[in-house]
């Protein structure tokens, strides 16, 4: 295994995240009036307490985003995860599961209630949904990666719910590895002209010159090749990871075979259009890392549901 993304667990700036997120929803749900329905009907001094149940077989993400969400609401809303069966992020729960329950002030209860739903629903959908690519291509020596077509604000929030689901985390930012596209490419040859291999080259050369050889070194750098041609000509300088853009598994074969030939360290990933019907035949080709956008843009989000108890 070489180099590797930052992998994206539960720390202090996912939670940075979900405040500013939790700031945003609670201003655009009550503003500065409150929730009128609830101010009319519920008393000031109401307590009660909901179970919070998935209404579909998951995996479970979201559970430690909760109580810093509450934060935002009510900081005396409590918060407690079903512990008679181990329910934690990242563990299979299924339809009808209690999952966890809330208690405190009934106003408060109902105003975080949409909240809650919206979030857990939403990583509990990306965790789920990746979980089904990673149990398809079960028995290879590929991984399933996540992109950067996140929801906007979201961006570590969904990463960790792909960690949950068991997949990996491709690049947290622009700021976290050089990866090297078709577009920035196709404006080099306006102006400096320069093929895949070249700007493999000259990114090297500037991460020596801005960090040093030796922080220079943990760095990845990869690049984009769209054919065989492109892919012989970057094996030779030594990427850490080159990016198979849309290819057959036929094709994806041959580059491996190359990649083999060479006897270099580099990494192969797949992508581009890679669907859960067509993973398993991508795995299959020998490739080591297969990313994966519709584990983000295209996540389902989960049904759950708050029931009142006693």
């Amino acid at each position: 295994m070489g180099k590797e993304f930052y992998q994206c667990g539960w720390d202090l700036f996912v939670e940075r995240d979900l405040l500013r997120l939790s700031s945003i929803a609670v201003d655009e749900d009550v503003s500065d009036i409150g929730d009128l329905t609830s101010l009319a009907l519920i008393p000031d001094d109401g307590v009660g307490g909901v179970s919070v149940v998935v209404r579909e077989d998951v995996v479970v993400a979201g559970l430690m985003a909760i109580p810093v969400m509450f934060r935002a609401i009510d900081e005396d809303l409590f918060w407690e995860a079903e512990s008679k069966d181990e329910i934690y992020d990242g563990k299979f729960a299924v339809k009808g599961k209690r999952i966890g329950r809330v208690a405190g002030s009934v106003r408060a209860v109902l105003q975080a209630e949409r909240l809650l739903l919206n979030l857990v629903g939403r990583l509990m959908g990306i965790a789920t949904l990746t979980r089904k690519y990673v149990d398809a291509i079960s028995g290879t020596a590929a991984k399933i990666y996540d992109t950067r077509k996140t929801t906007l604000g979201w961006r570590r929030l969904e990463k960790y719910a792909v960690r949950c689901g068991g997949g990996q985390n491709h690049r947290t930012g622009l700021f976290d590895a050089i990866l090297i596209k078709d577009n920035h490419l196709a404006f080099g040859k306006e102006k400096t002209i320069y093929n895949p291999a070249e700007a493999v080259c000259k990114a090297k050369e500037y991460l020596k010159s801005r960090f040093g050889q030796e922080t220079a070194d943990t760095k990845i750098v990869e690049v984009e090749v769209d054919n065989l041609d492109q892919l012989s000509q970057v094996l030779q300088v030594k990427p850490d990871i080159v990016l198979l853009d849309n290819m057959s598994p036929e094709i994806l074969r041959q580059a491996v075979m190359m990649r083999n030939n060479a006897d270099v360290a580099i990494e192969l990933e797949a992508s581009g259009g890679v669907r859960l019907s067509t993973v398993k035949a991508v795995a299959a080709t020998g490739v080591e890392r297969i990313s994966v956008g519709a584990l983000t843009h295209s996540a389902t989000s989960i049904d759950i549901g708050l029931d009142w108890t006693e």
